[in-house]
Order: structure tokens, then C-alpha cells, then sequence
């Protein structure tokens, strides 16, 4: 790995995600301190993050239609949507950065689930829309003007954000790395799924002490 050309991805490090959390995510804290020492390194050209920020009433959140209760689904637009507890609602204490990592390394940041009525799980590109369309985040785009050719991400969950955020950068024509045991999942169950997934579209996995 070129690591000028490289470009770290920290994925949705924040505490409505971690166990007391809303949608805490089993073992999420076990992730928190390898990545933080990951993004203090020197190893990565450059190094990005996302961050989940919905205003209230979002279309996700279950309390958003009633008799409905958090994880059933849902079509949306034509497509399966999950409903999640609320969770990282613009300017509350849980939607925030997760505080203690070394943020400052970090070169942008990108919300998404801003858009009341679209989810977006990836960091490239929103949920589906009306219409069929996925708009861009801009994020390719940031990478690509900075020389940017491969991408390590980490982060949460594993099997939603991870996951999307993966598959796009692929499509993107980006090499892709996912770092297996840096990443935690919302259902573990859905492992081999995700596993599956990620090597169709190319997508590397690392795991073990050599990330």
C-alpha cells in the first residue's frame, strides 16, 4: 500500500453507537482505542471520518410511524428500510464525535442522514431516494482531488455503514480494504453475509494483529 495514496476511513465513532447507547453496538467499545492509535499513526496519506447526524423526526426512526417498533422493516422508495431507535440527532451529546480520539488528524468529516426523509448509511453516497437515485456525499470526490486510490475503513457496524460505505468506494473504482476486527456489527449473525458481499465486490479483508 502506496500510503501517500491512501486514505483511512473512520467510520461512525460515536456514543449513541456504543453499548449504553440507543443503538449500541455489542463489544463497540473494543474498537474505540485500536482505532484511535490507527488515526495517530503515521501510516495513512490521509484520514477521513463519518458521522451519523439526523435531524428529529427522521424518516429511519421508528417513532417516526406509528404502531411501528425499532428493527421492523419497511419499504421505503421501493426498497427495504430498516427502523432504527432514534438515534445521533443533530446537536445532542450522543451524535458527537466520539471524545478522546485524536480527531485533529482527521482532514473532513462527513454527515450523513441529514435529509430527513432519505437514510444513508454510506459515506459516498445517500440511501435510496425517490426516483430510484443515490446522491453523491462528495467524499469520492474529496479523495480522488488528493490523490487518493486506496481506502482502509474501520468503524461502525459493521453489516450497515461499514458495509455501504465499502461496496461504494469499490464501485467508485477505489481499491478497498476493510479491517475485519476493527469493525463491530449491529447483528452478529450476519457475518458470513457481509463477508460475502465485501469479496464479490473485490474488497480485501484484514484481520488479525497484522492491520
Amino acid at each position: 500500500m502506496d500510503g501517500k495514496r491512501s486514505a483511512l476511513l473512520v467510520v461512525d465513532i460515536q456514543s449513541d453507537f456504543l453499548p449504553g447507547g440507543p443503538l449500541g453496538i455489542e463489544r463497540g467499545e473494543e474498537v474505540v482505542a485500536p482505532i484511535a492509535r490507527l488515526m495517530a499513526s503515521d501510516r495513512f496519506g490521509l484520514c477521513v471520518a463519518t458521522q451519523d447526524w439526523h435531524p428529529p423526526g427522521h424518516l429511519s426512526f421508528a417513532s417516526s410511524h406509528p404502531g411501528r417498533r425499532p428493527f421492523e422493516v419497511i419499504e421505503l422508495y421501493g426498497r427495504e428500510q430498516v427502523l432504527w431507535p432514534d438515534h445521533c440527532v443533530q446537536g445532542t451529546p450522543g451524535a458527537q464525535l466520539l471524545a478522546g480520539m485524536p480527531w485533529e488528524k482527521v482532514s473532513a468529516v462527513i454527515r450523513k442522514g441529514t435529509d430527513r426523509a432519505v437514510d444513508s448509511y454510506s459515506g459516498f453516497r445517500n440511501n435510496w431516494e425517490p426516483g430510484g437515485t443515490r446522491t453523491p456525499t462528495g467524499l469520492g470526490g474529496y479523495l480522488r482531488e488528493r490523490g487518493v486510490t486506496e481506502i482502509s475503513l474501520c468503524g461502525l457496524a459493521r453489516d450497515y455503514c461499514v458495509l455501504w460505505s465499502a461496496e461504494d468506494a469499490a464501485e467508485a473504482g477505489f481499491g478497498v480494504t476493510v479491517l475485519w476486527d476493527l469493525t463491530r456489527p449491529v447483528d452478529p449473525a450476519s457475518d458470513e453475509r457481509v463477508r460475502a458481499a465485501l469479496l464479490a465486490r473485490g474488497v480485501v479483508l484484514r484481520e488479525g494483529p497484522g492491520l
